[in-house]
């Protein structure tokens, strides 16, 4: 058997396989936190219904003047 001629079994190979090694490990830590980031990211976005949305957005148009207060109690008896 000439088994010996495989540069995996050889101590040659022992640069490529640290290397390769390191470059493995970089990739799998960087892996784990895009999924820890992605996890923290949709925790914190709060799931609103439109009606929530429309009515924040009322809110706002009504807080700068954009919209008169009956204008606004119209728009939230609208929504309800």
């Amino acid at each position: 058997m000439m088994w010996w001629w495989h540069p995996l079994l050889r101590h040659e190979a022992g640069w490529g396989m640290l290397v390769g090694g390191i470059i493995g490990l970089v990739l799998l830590v960087l892996l784990i936190l895009l999924i820890i980031w992605a996890v923290r990211r949709a925790r914190v976005r709060p799931v609103l219904s439109a009606r929530d949305d429309a009515l924040d957005i009322a809110r706002e148009r009504y807080a700068r003047g954009e919209i008169t207060q009956s204008e606004f109690e119209e728009i939230k008896k609208n929504l309800a």
